[in-house]
């Protein structure tokens, strides 16, 4: 992919890992757009000089407005960015979790189709373009603090492949975006001193991206070991540890 004459929309740059990226395009030459659901980030953003625009992916009439905002203003759009998401913690023994696992599934997991079906006539009509999918290393090797978080992001891999199938000929490539943990803010950092910092982060996708031919899935070198788990052997070992991390549940101590 050339990245420096691309133009982009990111469905959820506001802030960490889409912002970051929406940076390393705009810095490499190319146009972008971001999307998000927060007026005052969107506001200080556009100061910035980018181009944004209001979008919540649970919504589809939001949805809808975005991509004809977006395609009135940027008519050679030729990359989408499918960002938006949350992480929630769930207690599968409280009944109560199903709210998040609604939340979860719907941002995650259905936002990325309703923003993959939102924009797929403008690609396929324009005969070439890329999505950009998001999935995370949790997909491939689960946290069970975040079953819904797994099973969204392990569905999005699913859809993504399907979506490659289906696109073949069309000139639209899929590509899917893999991240470890990755920490956006000194706090995350803290927090968690294994995660990934967010600057060489977004320098091995970017070099990913800009790749001849562009990877079918964008693995930095820190997700490899959760992508891989299974063939390698260590699935169940890692599983093991990540569920030491029930214990931070209400009730579990």
């Amino acid at each position: 992919m050339d990245i420096t004459r691309r133009t982009v929309f990111i469905a959820g740059a506001t802030s960490g890992i889409g912002l970051e990226l929406a940076r390393r395009f705009t810095a490499a030459g190319s146009t972008v757009v971001i999307g998000g659901r927060r007026t005052d980030l969107l506001d200080r953003l556009s100061a910035e000089g980018f181009a944004t625009v209001p979008v919540d992916v649970t919504d589809q009439e939001s949805l809808d407005r975005a991509r004809d905002t977006v395609l009135a203003g940027h008519p050679h759009l030729d990359t989408v960015v499918t960002m938006s998401g949350v992480m929630l913690p769930e207690d599968l023994r409280d009944p109560a979790h199903f709210s998040i696992t609604q939340r979860t599934i719907d941002t995650n997991l259905l936002g990325t189709i309703r923003v993959v079906d939102a924009f797929t006539p403008h690609l396929t009509g324009r005969g070439a373009g890329t999505f950009v999918t998001v999935t995370s290393g949790i997909g491939f090797l689960p946290f069970p603090l975040l079953p819904a978080y797994a099973a969204s992001k392990a569905g999005v891999h699913a859809y993504s492949e399907a979506l490659r199938a289906q696109l073949d000929g069309t000139g639209v490539e899929v590509c899917e975006l893999v991240p470890p943990a990755v920490a956006t803010t000194p706090e995350q950092a803290r927090l968690n001193p294994r995660a990934l910092g967010l600057a060489e982060f977004a320098g091995e996708v970017m070099e990913l991206l800009a790749a001849e031919p562009t990877p079918r899935e964008l693995l930095v070198q820190g997700v490899l070991m959760h992508r891989w788990a299974e063939r390698d052997g260590t699935y169940d070992e890692l599983v093991a540890q990540r569920s030491q991390a029930l214990a931070t549940l209400p009730g579990r101590r």
